[in-house]
């Protein structure tokens, strides 16, 4: 009977039936081995180092642009905004009332007007006075220009600088000038809507607490003729 092998394939040869340069070459195998296991160790743990510092990193430079950006540069006052050619009016009347209103200034930056507001938004069309007047009362502001003395890209470029919410644009015939942006109380007349003062009346004046009912519905009231959004 034949006598086992005692270094079957896939075991452990015994170092008893290794010649010295087989053992020699067995130890050099471990070693090799346990260098490769470690160098792989090694590789693991720096790309784990590189990408925790690469998260660290961008987060840091969040927050180094969070503080700037909320810090560096602070929010103006908007009583101490000072809009060039702007008009205002004090003590403006603003009761609900039935029918056509007489108003002092053209377009009407308030006083008297209907109990019903207008729905804020984009016009085509003219849109009823005592309409706009009570969004104007909520601390809308409102676009206006004349047809015959603005441009289709005037047009758009004012429909641009209206806010999403609490504005009104729309065509207003035979004003004395080619465009005007209203508030409660305040009124400011142009041609160039990217004049400063045209975007320092929309900072100051929009939805101002200085409106009798700031912060009332811009919505959920009627449509003026024309409303495209």
């Amino acid at each position: 009977m034949a006598s086992s092998d005692k270094n079957t394939p896939g075991s452990k040869p015994d170092p008893s039936s290794m010649s010295v340069k087989q053992q020699r070459d067995a130890r050099r195998q471990e070693k090799v081995a346990a260098l490769k296991r470690e160098q792989a160790r090694s590789r693991r743990n720096r790309t784990i180092g590189i990408v925790t510092a690469s998260v660290a990193g961008a987060a840091a430079v969040a927050l180094i642009v969070t503080v700037v950006v909320t810090s560096g540069t602070p929010r103006a006052d908007r009583s101490e905004i000072d809009v060039a050619g702007v008009q205002t009016w004090d003590d403006l009347t603003a009761n609900h009332v039935t029918g056509a209103v007489d108003y002092e200034m053209t377009p009407p930056a308030g006083g008297d007007h209907a109990a019903a507001w207008m729905n804020c938004g984009v016009y085509t069309e003219q849109v009823p006075n005592e309409n706009a007047v009570h969004d104007l009362e909520h601390g809308a502001i409102w676009f206006t220009y004349d047809p015959a003395q603005v441009t289709d890209e005037q047009i758009e470029q004012i429909t641009d600088l209206a806010p999403s919410t609490y504005s009104v644009v729309s065509p207003y015939e035979g004003m004395d000038t080619p465009m005007a942006v209203s508030a409660w109380g305040a009124q400011l007349a142009f041609d160039d809507p990217e004049a400063d003062a045209v975007s320092d009346f929309v900072t100051k004046y929009w939805k101002s607490a200085d409106a009798p009912e700031p912060g009332a519905p811009c919505t959920g009231g009627v449509d003026g003729p024309g409303k495209v959004s």
